[in-house]
């Protein structure tokens, strides 16, 4: 698994950057991004807004924990990179 296409976001929300993810399969992933939040930065998947409640979103790509930490501490040293 690797993080490509990493870009920085510089708008005025809790949005840092986006990028996509390519499994050791060689499927690319588009659409996850790096957040903000409470307690510091974190990364999501690519999401969908729900319909009938404006302020929920259903993730698209489900994954086990394991995983999401791993990805995340990739992605996370690819924006520090970024970042300077």
């Amino acid at each position: 698994m690797r993080v490509l296409n990493m870009k920085k976001f510089s708008g005025s929300n809790h949005l840092r950057a986006f990028f996509d993810v390519e499994t050791t399969e060689e499927i690319t992933i588009k659409g996850f991004k790096i957040a903000d939040g409470k307690n510091g930065l974190f990364i999501a998947p690519p999401s969908d807004q729900d319909k009938n409640d404006k302020k929920k979103y259903w993730d698209k790509v489900k994954m086990p924990r394991e995983l999401k930490e791993k990805l995340t501490t990739m992605a996370l040293a690819e924006y520090e990179k970024l970042s300077g």
